[in-house]
């Protein structure tokens, strides 16, 4: 119960709640797990719940109507997602996948609203969130217009090491098991030219790579492309 507590106190939107005020999100609270490769939503169900991550990996992506995957974003341990669906009768935008065995928090959008009713730090806290998740999107949506692939593949490496990697005696190991296939969906370019540009990446001494294993070298040569 007390682990419980404090991935609460770690989740952005609940970091700065009183404990009294936790325990209420502790009681609303649904726990799941997840094996690796499950599907929590599907774009365009009914959106119901807004979820948090206690641990494991999620993966958002986007299908275009010829079936190719965008993937929107990875998250990890303590982030929040489809929180969009909060205060909005809508669908799920995107597909939320497991790519990593999860244990996630579930939070019904009607228990949230009944709670925000009686709480106003919560609700001004929720806000702050999605506020900065739009920004967020939106500075993708410009990234990926403005930004040639090589700038775009060098900036989706050093925010995945910035979220998921571990330092290593040879560099930043990014902690996942992306495919060629995933990375060219979340940049969105083929997955030859992320093969093409990853190997450019491999001769100047940037990066390191074996299989889907991906070590930063030299985070400063990676970031002479942005």
């Amino acid at each position: 119960m007390r682990d419980s507590f404090e991935v609460l106190r770690r989740v952005p939107i609940f970091s700065q709640l009183k404990d009294e005020d936790l325990e209420k999100i502790m009681s609303i609270t649904i726990e799941k797990k997840y094996n690796k490769g499950s599907i929590i939503f599907m774009e365009g169900d009914k959106g119901e719940a807004f979820y948090f991550i206690k641990s494991g990996k999620i993966k958002i992506y986007r299908s275009s109507k010829d079936g190719k995957e965008l993937i929107l974003n990875i998250y990890g341990k303590n982030n929040v997602f489809a929180e969009v669906t909060i205060f909005n009768d809508v669908s799920y935008p995107a597909t939320a996948e497991v790519i990593e065995d999860a244990v996630v928090g579930m939070i019904l959008n009607s228990d949230l609203e009944k709670l925000i009713k009686v709480n106003s730090e919560l609700g001004l806290n929720l806000i702050k969130v999605l506020n900065k998740r739009l920004y967020n999107a939106q500075l993708k949506l410009k990234q990926i217009a403005l930004n040639d692939t090589y700038s775009r593949t060098a900036q989706a490496i050093i925010r995945l090491a910035e979220e998921h990697g571990k330092n290593k005696s040879e560099g930043v190991e990014l902690k996942l098991e992306l495919s060629r296939q995933e990375l060219a969906n979340m940049i969105g370019t083929a997955r030859e030219t992320v093969s093409r540009i990853l190997s450019q990446f491999k001769k100047e001494g940037a990066i390191e790579i074996s299989g889907k294993r991906i070590v930063i070298k030299d985070i400063k040569k990676l970031k002479s492309w942005l």
